[in-house]
């Protein structure tokens, strides 16, 4: 603080002294009038003094008060002028009325003034409408951070250039993991002779070799079927532009010995520490095996997935061991719980039901209780006709419960199972898992990103036919305490048949293995075809919807429903089934709205097309060759388009 600020601040105090004495002196004279006179004096120059010195005080401040006024204006003239900070103001019409000097030299032009906010930038009027405070655009090839005064009609620029440059330099280096997993080695060379097994390394090293050099990847094998790679965030966006060729490389090659192997890659991404990106890797490696393998899994910070590959039929290589040693511990399980609730996904169909069926028969064998978590208003005519016949046996029937009977009746020891599905966003009751700590996921769809959060046991098998195929295995190594009865072995063969539309799709040798133990503890396959019985109308409803349908491209068939008629989602799979089997048609999309007013599609493919990938794209999944969606909040036509665009997304990337 200035000198006179502080002479400033004491002087009211001595003003009032001077009064006060100013008093005493007039008191004074009244008794004493000499000493009260020069008294009086002696104030009057005390006065005079101070007064002098208030005037100086003044002038002082007057000059300090002009000099720093001048100061200030001349600092402010140099900031608006000369400082590397782009100032500018514009009107209501969004033209430019003062821009400085550095301003102007940043977009190589010699004044501003008069032009028109879009010529300067297109994306600067959009933004002051957007009512967004900051905001980073580019402009002449720089980077500016715009900070907007709407009131004043003032926009800051600042050039962040630099600064973004070396976040994507940064951004672009780091360190990225990835593990490369042979699918099917074990399987491959089992009884191969040494010669040949060598051949074959050989072959595969020299493959990933050349593509890790020419993509500047290091890589080093850590045993005979995983590799560890090692590179950056730049070069693996490239590799995400050429779809992963190394997949295909790969399985074309060794499928020219009769020996085709795939591969598997999982890479982690964007995380501090590589403990944590290792254990990203190998968990987007886990999520790209549980889908069936022949596909590259990259998990990003954000949770979400990203997808490559997965052009082939998932190989059948699940062993009967592996089922036992599942059926041990869900044994296990179950007779360590007080009860076992079963739920499937929404609208249940025949392979839900049926399964479910199973897991409760499991669970008698195992002397617990057991429940079938169902809602009766999702079901549709198939399932009905099953539930029918099941009414008809009470004692089966009365294991049946509502979600929220579910909820009133389980305690801190229940077991949950939910079967043929792993997305907590498809289940009955989605309460059910946040209550329940102990749950066990049985299911045969390919993973998704969506997962049920810490399962004690996950049963997933991409290459079984249905979850009713898993389930009849586990039941073999099952106590042989309780047998099961007709109507039991019948609803788990009508999952199964209705999965692979009569064994006709999707079947393996362990399909047909699972049919017959259930033909041999009573099936009744002509009771399975009433349950696949449908109404006349109903048959001419689906034959409408399947009129419709066009060939788009590459032999891809798309139908469409009315949009002022519901169609129930085993309907649209019917139809889609219909129309592959349509000479020329490879995959098959049918788009309707649904009971519960959600625009449905559903897809089936041959296996050239993956139909999965193409329903990930708008948000749902399946298999290779069946997989389905829901939309909410849009009409047909607009589904119709965002399919259209997904598939020629699809086609365009290579994997057709």
């Amino acid at each position: 603080m200035p000198d006179f600020y502080k002479r400033k601040l004491f002087r009211y105090p001595i003003y009032a002294l001077l009064i006060i004495t100013g008093v005493l002196i007039g008191i004074l004279l009244y008794f004493h009038w000499v000493i009260g006179l020069a008294s009086f004096l002696l104030l009057g120059l005390i006065v005079y003094y101070l007064y002098k010195a208030d005037s100086l005080l003044n002038k002082e401040m007057e000059h300090y008060i002009s000099t720093l006024s001048y100061r200030l204006k001349k600092v402010g003239e140099e900031a608006l002028m000369e400082m590397p900070i782009g100032i500018m103001l514009y009107n209501d019409e969004f033209q430019v009325e003062w821009a400085n000097p550095y301003l102007s030299s940043c977009l190589d032009a010699d004044t501003l003034v008069g032009r028109s906010l879009y010529d300067v930038g297109e994306s600067i009027v959009p933004l002051i409408k957007q009512e967004v405070e900051s905001e980073t655009i580019s402009l002449h090839e720089q980077k500016f951070k715009v900070i907007i005064k709407r009131e004043e009609r003032l926009l800051y620029f600042f050039d962040v250039t630099e600064q973004i440059e070396i976040e994507q330099l940064y951004e672009a280096e780091r360190t990225v993991l990835g593990v490369i997993f042979l699918d099917n080695y074990d399987e491959v060379t089992q009884g191969m002779d040494d010669q040949r097994k060598s051949a074959l390394n050989s072959q595969v090293t020299s493959l990933l070799n050349n593509w890790a050099h020419d993509n500047g990847v290091f890589l080093k094998r850590t045993s005979s079927e995983r590799f560890i790679a090692v590179l950056n965030e730049d070069i693996l966006a490239q590799l995400e532009k050429t779809k992963f060729t190394i997949l295909d490389d790969v399985r074309e090659n060794t499928a020219k010995e009769s020996v085709p192997l795939t591969l598997s890659i999982g890479i982690g991404i964007g995380v501090p520490t590589l403990p944590e990106l290792g254990a990203a890797a190998q968990s987007s490696l886990d999520l790209a095996l549980g889908r069936g393998g022949d596909q590259v899994a990259i998990k990003l910070p954000n949770g979400k997935v990203k997808f490559y590959g997965g052009k082939t039929n998932p190989m059948e290589k699940r062993t009967r061991v592996r089922a036992r040693v599942i059926s041990h511990a869900l044994k296990e399980i179950v007779s360590e719980s007080d009860k076992v609730i079963i739920m499937g996904h929404k609208y249940p169909d025949m392979d839900a039901i049926g399964a479910s069926i199973g897991i409760l028969k499991v669970a008698q064998m195992n002397h617990k209780e057991g429940y079938i978590v169902l809602n009766p208003n999702e079901i549709d005519s198939g399932v009905g006709r099953l539930l029918e016949e099941v009414k008809e046996h009470s004692e089966l029937w009365s294991y049946f419960i509502t979600p929220e009977q579910a909820l009133e009746i389980l305690t801190y020891n229940t077991l949950l199972v939910v079967v043929d599905t792993h997305k907590p966003s498809l289940v009955i009751e989605e309460k059910l898992l946040s209550k329940i700590d102990k749950v066990v996921v049985i299911d045969h769809h390919r993973r998704g990103e969506e997962f049920i959060q810490s399962p004690l046991l996950v049963y997933m098998e991409p290459y079984a036919s249905s979850t009713a195929e898993l389930v009849t295995e586990l039941l073999e190594y099952q106590p042989k305490r309780k047998k099961i009865d007709m109507l039991e072995a019948t609803a788990l063969l009508a999952g199964i048949i209705v999965d692979t539309k009569s064994f006709t799709l999707r079947t393996g040798s362990r399909t047909f293995d699972a049919a017959s133990y259930l033909r041999a503890q009573g099936a009744d396959t002509v009771l399975v075809q009433k349950f696949l019985k449908e109404d006349i109308n109903h048959f001419k409803k689906r034959a409408r919807l399947i009129e419709s349908a066009f060939v788009y491209k590459n032999g891809i068939a798309i139908a469409k429903g009315n949009e002022d008629e519901t169609y129930d989602q085993v309907m649209i799979a019917q139809a889609a089934d219909a129309l592959l089997s349509m000479n020329d048609v490879v995959a098959s999309f049918v788009i309707s709205v649904r009971h519960d007013l959600q625009v449905g599609i559903s897809a089936r493919s041959l296996g050239d097309i993956n139909v999965q990938i193409i329903m990930e794209g708008l948000g749902g999944g399946g298999h290779l060759t069946n997989a389905a969606t829901q939309l909410e909040n849009t009409t047909i036509e607009q589904a119709e388009e965002r399919l259209l665009t997904v598939i020629d997304e699809y086609l365009e990337g290579g994997k057709k």
